[in-house]
């Protein structure tokens, strides 16, 4: 049985080698954010956005430039009115052409025509306030995406803390290790002495099997942190192990409490662009009752050939039309646009809301991560100095094995308890950071 034990503690102390020797690399928080902004995938969707929503907008130039356009018609025919048509587009009619004979029944006559037709807007203001919609999404798109840059650093923080705490839950439980084997080997040399029972000796080497297994879940965590790192950095992350350069410490600062929101927080401002968006969208659709004005102008060209310019005419001209009843559908429209700008406003007023409630909270949360990193100071400093006593007085054999194992265990499980509350603070400011950002 302890051959075997000693056996397994042999294999988990070479898994680190194993794991980390694979392709271990060091890497810093400044490193992530400079990899992260050429690769994350969350950031390029949100690029591909802001440009979706630039083509929107660049469409809506249409209301102020004119459309251009350019066509060539072949045609023959027999029908009277259009052969007739076509010899006067030509310019090519003469008197023989009013005979009641030929103007009743017509040769085969062919026509060449080529056209340009411009149409100019002159007054459209459904279009107008269109615009203005698409350029106020345009511009939410854009705050949306430098929320997504800073809400990708506060992840990268985080996994990278997330790295830190798992390479010094390693480390405390490699510590452990050493500590708990050396205490197994001096209780195996008590046992072959008599001084202690066996149930000792079988205490001790659980206690060094339940080491050995929190060493491998510990490595697990390595592994899945350095896995979503590697996530966020858009890498393939096979055979490959990332380690943090910065050892886990509380972050300076202390606990600065913000007590409103910032105005200029881009996802506050991003929501703001967006209930104007929808404003503009109802006003649009208002607009849509209003007479519309727009001129047009065509130049033409005839001839009996292909590509022909025997003859040439242009027409110019504007054109007012108002849509004065089209079933409801504009009442309609402009009833669903105004329903739609109504409930931006009423998510706008719950988000930030929702956002001061998480500001508060977070302020609190910082506080209470404060006071508890201090407490684990504390009970560290405490647990190590009672293990250094139960120690001391278990050598000269005045303390029982199993008060030994409970405070070796206790100082294990404070100095993880340390390293935890540290992780929980520095996530904790880096959160109230983005909150306040």
């Amino acid at each position: 049985m302890r051959h075997k034990l000693q056996k397994i503690f042999l294999i988990a102390m070479a898994l680190p080698a194993t794991v980390f020797g694979q392709d271990t690399i060091p890497i810093s928080r400044n490193e992530l954010l400079q990899k992260a902004a050429d690769a994350n995938l969350q950031l390029k969707i949100a690029n591909a956005d802001i440009n979706a929503a630039r083509a929107d907008y660049r469409q809506s130039n249409a209301i102020f430039l004119p459309s251009i356009s350019a066509s060539a018609t072949a045609m023959a025919t027999t029908n009277p009115l259009m052969a007739f048509g076509s010899k006067l587009n030509q310019e090519v009619l003469t008197a023989s052409d009013f005979n009641p004979a030929l103007l009743n029944d017509p040769d085969r006559t062919q026509n060449f025509a080529t056209r340009v037709e411009v149409q100019q807007p002159l007054i459209n203001m459904d279009g107008f306030y269109g615009r203005q919609a698409a350029k106020a999404k345009m511009q939410a798109y854009g705050f949306q995406a430098e929320r997504t840059k800073a809400y990708l650093e506060l992840e990268l923080a985080k996994a990278y803390m997330q790295l830190q705490l798992a390479y010094k839950a390693v480390a405390v439980i490699e510590k452990a290790a050493a500590t708990t084997n050396a205490n197994l080997k001096l209780v195996e040399n008590y046992y072959k002495q008599g001084i202690l029972q066996k149930t000792d000796l079988l205490s001790m080497q659980l206690r060094m099997n339940e080491v050995n297994n929190q060493k491998q879940y510990a490595l697990s965590n390595v592994q899945n942190a350095s896995d979503y790192l590697a996530f966020l950095l858009n890498q393939d992350n096979a055979g490959k192990v990332y380690k943090p350069v910065d050892k886990l410490e509380a972050e300076n600062g202390g606990t600065t409490v913000v007590v409103t929101l910032p105005d200029g927080r881009a996802d506050l401002q991003a929501i703001d662009q967006t209930v104007a968006a929808y404003r503009k969208m109802y006003q649009s659709a208002n607009m849509k009752f209003l007479p519309r004005l727009n001129a047009f102008g065509t130049y033409e060209l005839y001839d009996r050939n292909l590509f022909g310019t025997s003859a040439s005419g242009y027409t110019i001209g504007a054109q007012l039309s108002w849509a004065l009843f089209d079933g409801f559908g504009s009442v309609g429209k402009m009833q669903r646009a105004k329903a739609d700008y109504q409930k931006s406003e009423i998510e706008r007023d719950q988000y930030k809301a929702q956002s001061q409630l998480e500001l508060n909270k977070t302020n609190r949360q910082l506080t209470d991560a404060a006071n508890n990193v201090n407490l684990a100071r504390l009970a560290l400093d405490q647990s190590k100095e009672a293990y250094r006593i139960r120690s001391n007085r278990f050598g000269q054999g005045l303390e029982k094995t199993t008060d030994l194992l409970q405070a070796e265990t206790q100082q294990s499980q404070k100095e993880l308890e340390l390293s935890q509350a540290i992780f929980e603070y520095n996530s904790t400011a880096a959160y109230l950071h983005f909150l306040t950002q």
